[in-house]
């Protein structure tokens, strides 16, 4: 029983130190740590595909983090370190890059994949129904012939015993 009490401690003091190593950074006023906090969740890691700066482990993410505490603690507004990361890594750090010449692939392409596929299905569609009208679904002449011919014929009921015979 000591034992398992002692696993727990010891389990709660670990999760109590990897909680406080993630943010140890000191703000003067609440506002600069929401803004700190909103940076950092709104920016994607460059190396982590679709992480955020605050939940990723990665050693970049946490140079990031430090370099934006440093720019906040110089004064830099929200916009100018922003700027800053997308000068230097593109604009993939933004998780909503703005509409321009180089992301309109981005932004209007799979509408246009999308509406491309209905126009191709259409024109399929149309195709076949044309098809299927023109073809006709009555008899060649040779089967018609045929038809006629054992329709012509006289039946007679074949009874168990006939097909014995």
């Amino acid at each position: 029983m000591k034992r398992w009490l002692a696993a727990a401690l010891l389990g709660l003091a670990v999760v109590g130190t990897a909680q406080a190593a993630i943010d140890t950074y000191e703000f003067a006023t609440q506002a600069e740590r929401e803004r700190y906090r909103n940076l950092i969740e709104e920016l994607r890691c460059p190396k982590c595909q679709n992480q955020n700066i605050a939940d990723s482990d990665a050693p970049i993410a946490m140079d990031l983090r430090a370099e934006i505490y440093r720019m906040l603690e110089e004064g830099k507004d929200n916009q100018q370190i922003i700027d800053y990361l997308v000068a230097r890594y593109g604009d993939f750090v933004l998780y909503k890059p703005p509409v321009t010449a180089r992301t309109m692939l981005l932004w209007y392409g799979p509408a246009v994949l999308l509406a491309g596929g209905f126009v191709l299905l259409g024109f399929i569609v149309l195709r076949r129904r044309g098809q299927k009208a023109s073809v006709a679904p009555g008899l060649s002449d040779d089967e018609q012939e045929r038809l006629n011919a054992l329709l012509s014929q006289p039946s007679t009921p074949q009874t168990p015993q006939d097909k014995k015979d």
